[in-house]
């Protein structure tokens, strides 16, 4: 083989073990830590007191990973 055979070669390795390693790593983990503190900056940014702190802290504490929340209603048929 010649010097590009080789260097392709080498490429095509490291592009397999990429993308059989990578799918497994656990690149979306987050801490408790790490959500609590997110979810305290939320609250501080809305600048919540009292009970709607805690139903905030709550609900963002809890482990729902959809962040967009409730999705819209289907909008009503059309009339005839």
């Amino acid at each position: 083989m010649h010097e590009g055979g080789l260097a392709m070669l080498r490429y095509a390795v490291i592009a397999t073990l990429l993308a059989v390693v990578l799918p497994s790593a656990p690149s979306f983990a987050v801490t408790a830590k790490d959500k609590m503190a997110t979810c305290k900056f939320g609250a501080d940014d809305q600048k919540l007191q009292g009970p709607a702190r805690s139903a905030f802290m709550k609900k963002c504490m809890s482990n729902k990973d959809d962040p967009r929340g409730a999705g819209a209603a289907a909008p009503p048929p059309p009339k005839q």
